[in-house]
């Protein structure tokens, strides 16, 4: 088969990295994987140099222009965020291929759901990448299947943790650390009185903040300026090797508020890093079974004593690790995520 996966994002975030590891495991399979994305944005750039048909345009326009060029070469249009279903849908007249939708967010549409249940109506498959993503579709009554994302284990470098240590000072301190935009949903603020918390017992704690910046970004960092966590609470901007952050810290943090799966979660649960995080979305599904310690958003208070559970107590923190570990690397791999595409697109 010959399948356009589309992704008009201009960022690299979690969708954009799904979009690429669906892109490897198709062709993996034996298929043709072309992909339609914003010029020279950060997906483009990294699909074209693994060698995929990048089909590019720099704005809505130009994409419906190179759409309607080549949507009939192909068996399947896979749009991988809502934007991209939002052209498909108006497009779907002229389009004479089957349309796959993955939805990759857990609320429910704030405003015109109507407008929302005649988008989503467009996909012929509708497929949701975890239970909390597809309860908002199902209470308008679509069809949805959930298809996990996938997350592969990556090797942290020796020689770039070493770095890493020497550059943050880290030798002889204890390291939580979370990877999140600085975006509201993501809660940083929570994050950061659970570390004062921590902090006011624990003088050699400290969390490093891997993500990009944000409409939170400013007050967060006003925030552990107030505080007096500077040493405490540091900011250190998107990582792309986020396996070496990893690779040093104790505990892995999400405070999230909202999250349809939570993908940095899992990179954490195969890289062995006990987890507290949000009961939240896709962190319950996640993180079941004894797989990670949960507290409500928020709750400051709560979290700290989590993360202090972890920290005093390493023998259960690493047992609880190493069953997260197993999970993730059974429930949440590349082949199994593919497989499930492709049962997908055989049916249509």
């Amino acid at each position: 088969m010959r399948i356009l996966q589309l992704n008009l994002e201009r960022g690299w975030r979690g969708g954009e990295r799904q979009t690429l590891l669906t892109l490897r495991g198709l062709r993996a399979a034996g298929h043709e994987a072309e992909l339609l994305a914003r010029t020279d944005g950060p997906l483009a750039r990294h699909a074209r140099a693994e060698g995929f048909v990048v089909h590019e345009a720099a704005g809505v326009p130009g994409m419906a222009l190179r759409l309607l060029r080549h949507a009939r070469r192909c068996d399947v249009l896979h749009a991988q965020t809502a934007q991209a279903m939002s052209l498909l849908a108006l497009l779907r007249p002229c389009l004479g291929r089957p349309v796959v939708f993955t939805r990759r967010t857990a609320f429910g549409p704030r405003r015109h759901p109507g407008r929302a249940r005649w988008k989503w109506l467009r996909a012929d498959a509708f497929i949701a990448i975890s239970e909390a993503a597809a309860q908002a579709p199902r209470d308008l009554g679509l069809d949805v299947r959930v298809i996990p994302s996938a997350v592969e284990a990556r090797p942290a470098d020796p020689q770039g943790v070493e770095a890493l240590r020497e550059r943050h000072a880290l030798q002889g301190r204890t390291v939580l650390m979370t990877a999140a935009a600085l975006s509201p949903e993501k809660d940083p603020g929570t994050l950061i009185e659970a570390v004062a918390i921590l902090a006011a017992a624990r003088p050699d704690l400290v969390c490093l903040h891997c993500g990009a910046d944000g409409a939170a970004g400013e007050a967060a960092r006003a925030r552990v300026q107030a505080l007096g966590l500077e040493d405490a609470y540091r900011f250190v901007g998107f990582q792309p090797r986020i396996e070496d952050f990893l690779a040093l810290a104790q505990v892995y943090v999400s405070s999230s508020r909202s999250e349809a799966l939570g993908t940095s979660v899992l990179d954490a649960c195969l890289a062995g890093v006990p987890v507290v995080a949000t009961a939240v979305g896709g962190h319950l599904e996640t993180l079941a079974q004894g797989r990670g310690l949960l507290c409500e958003p928020g709750d400051a208070d709560a979290m700290a004593r989590r993360i202090a559970r972890v920290l005093d107590h390493p023998a259960q923190a690493a047992a609880m690790a190493e069953r997260a570990r197993e999970h993730a690397a059974r429930a949440y791999s590349v082949p199994a995520m593919v497989a499930a595409y492709l049962a997908v697109y055989r049916a249509l």
